[in-house]
């Protein structure tokens, strides 16, 4: 199992940066994304479902997203979601702002990704973990970047 826990703080309003975690915003800060279509319940209630679509290359990767955790308080906003990509890998993901003050949120960024069968056990075992860093440290840049847009 691969797991991390990144934060940063953003110069920006805690509701702006939120707002990129709409399903409308989704493919700002996930830009391989192709397709994200809300299937079950509302988009910011536990338990919704979405089919999402990414692409990786020339492969198209089609899979159902659950929404286990979802806080929008004024002080503090989590939403966390998990899916099983290729019948191989369950990726949990936590996505928490906090509220620094009126310009100023903490953007904590969390996860782990574990293989579901012996396949996706093994790629994990050899999948280096520098590779995975830099993909977490490319999505934190990119969350900065569109919230301070």
């Amino acid at each position: 199992m691969i797991q991390w826990r990144e934060e940063i703080t953003i110069d920006e309003n805690i509701e702006k940066i939120w707002d990129l975690f709409r399903d409308i915003n989704i493919k700002r800060i996930m830009p391989k994304v192709e397709d994200h279509k809300l299937i079950e319940k509302e988009e910011h209630e536990i338990g919704a479902k979405h089919r999402q679509t990414y692409r990786e290359g020339k492969r198209l990767e089609t899979y159902i997203v659950e929404t286990l955790a979802y806080e929008d308080e004024v002080e503090r906003k989590k939403k966390q979601i998990r899916f099983v990509i290729g019948k191989a890998f369950e990726v949990n993901l936590t996505f928490t702002l906090l509220k620094m003050g009126e310009t100023q949120t903490k953007f904590i960024y969390k996860g782990h990704n574990k293989g579901v069968n012996f396949v996706g056990r093994a790629m994990l075992k050899l999948a280096s973990s520098k590779s995975n860093n830099a993909v977490v440290q490319e999505f934190m840049e990119r969350v900065t970047e569109e919230a301070l847009k």
